[in-house]
């Protein structure tokens, strides 16, 4: 069992906490309205616990899930109380009308969080092509997740598996960009070519 801290109190992060407890791990849920992060533990049940906006999350692993637009912010706001962990990123810089990406060619939130973060801190992306109502204990889907540091990449592969999920390693963060266009892609395939957020996105593997 490992500890694993979330931060961010919004549809995405109840939906990974609750995936979390059922793989068997210890969740913290962080936000800036504690009264709302101790209700969201309550809800949750299983032993959640709130933490404290801004102090050492409690878990090795720290998943950020806050609006992209907020996620530089929130990890410069933190320093050096992110030193050491790994930051799991599922942000999704795109504009308001999913028309393209809100980050410059040849960058990604990642690599941006990256330059915020401690520089013992290891960033991965991953979970951002995963729609937060699909995420339901007990569905067996596909995460694609990239990274630079081959021990966070380990143990946050080894984390997915836990939950129950298939970890596709993409390569290095410069792949980032690439995942957040995919998690682009599947609003604008929700909005046209399906017609609804009903799905999930995954690899057929043809023996």
């Amino acid at each position: 069992m490992s500890s694993i801290s979330i931060i961010g109190l919004g549809t995405m992060a109840r939906a990974l906490a609750a995936r979390v407890l059922a793989g068997g791990h210890a969740v913290e849920v962080v936000g800036r309205d504690a009264a709302k992060a101790k209700d969201l533990a309550a809800a949750l049940g299983g032993g959640a616990t709130a933490g404290t906006f801004g102090t050492a999350p409690a878990g090795d692993i720290v998943i950020l899930a806050v609006p992209n637009a907020s996620a530089v912010p929130v990890v410069a706001q933190y320093g050096d109380a992110l030193a050491g962990k790994i930051i799991i990123d599922i942000t999704n810089p795109m504009k308001a009308d999913a028309s393209g990406l809100t980050t410059p060619d040849g960058t990604s939130a990642a690599q941006e969080i990256t330059k915020a973060a401690p520089a013992s801190a290891h960033v991965v992306k991953a979970f951002n092509t995963v729609f937060g109502h699909v995420l339901a204990p007990g569905r067996p889907l596909d995460v694609l997740f990239a990274c630079d540091d081959a021990r966070a990449k380990a143990s946050v592969s080894a984390f997915i598996e836990s939950l129950g999920l298939r970890p596709l390693n993409a390569g290095g963060l410069e792949m980032a960009r690439w995942l957040e266009g995919t998690g682009l892609l599947m609003v604008s395939l929700a909005r046209h070519g399906v017609g609804d957020f009903n799905f999930s996105l995954g690899v057929n593997v043809l023996v």
